[in-house]
């Protein structure tokens, strides 16, 4: 069955949540509207404690809902906060239908599309009376600076085994069934300061010896599914003295967690070894921020999308993203999961925007799966 989605409600739920200032760690205005609008669709909800474990001001969202339909809870996501600059945010509806900003901040819609949209699937479901299965919804902090609120989030509350997250650019109808792992490092040089002018000859050049070793470090795609990145680098206190210290920092993500683990060792050893050449030292520091993963197309979490995208005209593609999302850590907690497209376009950007069609078709798309 097809319940109708309202674009009245669903635009007014956008503009509010968009006009929430919510960037990473203050979503307090955020929660409180999604609390509300929650329990007003009969959800019972617990707020837990991310906010207190990050040093933010609100915590994890979840939300339960008791349906009709026999099976376990399906999980449904989308996290609350945006990148920066997100406060104060003006939100402008265009007369052709496009939602953007005021051009000096982003517009949200990573993720107000997601939120929006899975409210109103729900909320549309419930006023047609059409039977749903259970369903669980997790809004969480922090997603945007390392998926942190989900990261601590206890799974042992979560009763589903299939999840879907709302979070992937592009139009309404793609679903990433591959992500990458992503690990990022820091490298610290120290050789010995001494004035570069009157006794250059004392000195270990910390910045000269990074740069050797950075010079034999490939950058970009360096295979088809692993790319490198040395994005910053830093050092020394003054034009007259021969740079100490020298800090550089990145990362590495790949489609296979063992050639990410691979390009770690690989500049890890090409420091070592151009390092040591100029009687410098080094330490490096490595942290994974996410493990790879491959969703099969046969599971049911990908088959339900694929049937509703099937008879709601949709093209049901599935694809790879290079990024990260609360799923990394939704499949580590052993529910399986798949990252859907919410149709926006130029994220992270003042040039966000998305469409009142996308958000409907997306809306659609929800209330078409819960309904399996």
């Amino acid at each position: 069955m097809h319940p109708e989605i309202s674009e009245q409600r669903l635009t007014a739920d956008f503009l509010e949540l968009t006009a929430a200032s919510s960037e990473s760690l203050d979503e307090r205005k955020s929660a409180d509207l999604l609390t509300k609008k929650l329990q007003e669709i009969d959800f019972s909800v617990i707020e837990y404690d991310a906010g207190q474990k990050l040093g933010g001001n609100a915590g994890n969202l979840y939300g339960f809902l008791k349906g009709s339909l026999p099976g376990e809870p399906l999980l449904l996501s989308a996290h609350m906060d945006t990148v920066k600059p997100g406060k104060n945010k003006q939100t402008v509806l265009h007369d052709d239908g496009t939602f953007t900003s005021d051009g000096t901040t982003v517009l949200g819609a990573d993720d107000a599309a997601g939120l929006a949209e899975i409210l109103e699937a729900i909320r549309s479901v419930r006023k047609a009376n059409i039977p749903h299965r259970d369903i669980e919804v997790l809004f969480p902090v922090a997603e945007e600076i390392g998926l942190l609120g989900s990261s601590v989030f206890d799974f042992s509350r979560i009763r589903a085994k299939e999840a879907y997250v709302l979070d992937m650019s592009g139009e309404v109808g793609s679903a990433a069934v591959r992500a990458p792992s992503l690990i990022s490092f820091s490298i610290t040089v120290t050789g010995m300061a001494s004035h570069a002018g009157f006794a250059p000859e004392n000195g270990i050049h910390a910045i000269a010896a990074a740069a050797a070793a950075i010079a034999q470090i490939p950058q970009g795609r360096v295979e088809d599914e692993t790319t490198c990145n040395i994005g910053t680098i830093t050092g020394g206190t003054a034009k007259n003295i021969v740079p100490e210290q020298c800090v550089c920092t990145g990362e590495v993500r790949s489609f296979s967690h063992e050639n990410a683990v691979h390009w770690i060792g690989k500049i890890r050893d090409t420091f070592s070894d151009a390092v040591s050449q100029s009687g410098a030292a080094f330490t490096m520091e490595t942290k994974e921020h996410f493990h790879s993963y491959s969703v099969s197309e046969n599971t049911p979490v990908v088959k339900r999308f694929q049937r509703a995208c099937e008879t709601l005209g949709l093209a049901g593609t599935l694809r790879s993203t290079f990024g990260g999302s609360d799923n990394h850590i939704f499949l580590k907690a052993g529910i399986s999961g798949i990252v859907i497209s919410c149709g926006m376009q130029r994220v992270h950007s003042t040039e966000e925007h998305i469409t009142v069609y996308e958000l409907m078709h997306g809306a659609a798309l929800i209330a078409e799966m819960i309904q399996r």
